[in-house]
């Protein structure tokens, strides 16, 4: 099982797996504060923009894994997991979402206004600055891989050159729905009983968000 010093590290670890698009058009697109901190390696190494599509997964009660999630460009989306799971047929399927309904309203509520909260000016993604470039999609671990449906979502109208997913560590089940999204995958190490993202770094320290928005500010002053 491997470990890394901090996301830095990782981020670093990454970017070298990576360094032949350098001579092209990239921009590095982060999924949450602590996907910043590793993307802004990657981001230097390819002299990239760097940007956060912030996320927040949603659970039910009595749920143990997030059913929904939504992210700071407007998308909600139901876990592929529940839509897919074929112990469910359509009817019971949405027999499911009818009844959670209003639970699952109301967490979409609450976690559009966490990421307002969160998001600012700064964490706005300039479409046009995507088009025709090849996005390196970062994380800095995917758990469950849920965060990958709304990015997909968000990239979906946008006539992108390739996308690649970049983390360090990912679980078995993020790893099969990244090979379906993704033109080129670079991660470090793929676990098949995934603990917690924190437990992968020896220093799990994130910056505040205000460092972080700064951070993508001023990535071009560190390429």
């Amino acid at each position: 099982m491997r470990y890394f010093k901090d996301r830095q590290e990782a981020g670093r670890l990454l970017a070298n797996n990576i360094t032949h698009h350098k001579a092209h058009h990239c921009v590095v697109l982060s999924l949450s504060d602590g996907g910043v901190v590793v993307g802004a390696e990657i981001a230097k190494t390819l002299h990239a923009g760097l940007f956060n599509l912030v996320t927040e997964e949603k659970e039910l009660p009595g749920e143990l894994d997030p059913v929904a999630s939504a992210n700071s460009a407007g998308s909600f989306m139901y876990s592929s997991r529940l839509l897919n799971n074929n112990a469910y047929s359509t009817g019971e399927l949405e027999l499911i979402k009818a009844e959670s309904y209003p639970s699952i309203q109301q967490e979409r509520m609450n976690a559009f206004q966490k990421i307002n909260r969160v998001a600012d000016k700064e964490d706005y993604i300039p479409r046009r600055l995507l088009k025709n470039h090849i996005v390196v999609l970062v994380s800095d671990g995917f758990r469950n891989g849920i965060s990958l449906d709304v990015a997909a979502d968000f990239l979906k109208p946008i006539a992108i050159k390739k996308l690649i997913v970049a983390s360090p560590i990912a679980s078995t089940e993020a790893t099969d729905k990244i090979h379906l999204l993704a033109d080129e995958i670079v991660c470090l190490e793929v676990v098949e009983n995934f603990i917690s993202i924190n437990h992968y770094y020896e220093d799990n320290s994130i910056p505040s968000h205000e460092k972080i928005i700064d951070k993508m500010r001023n990535i071009v002053f560190e390429w």
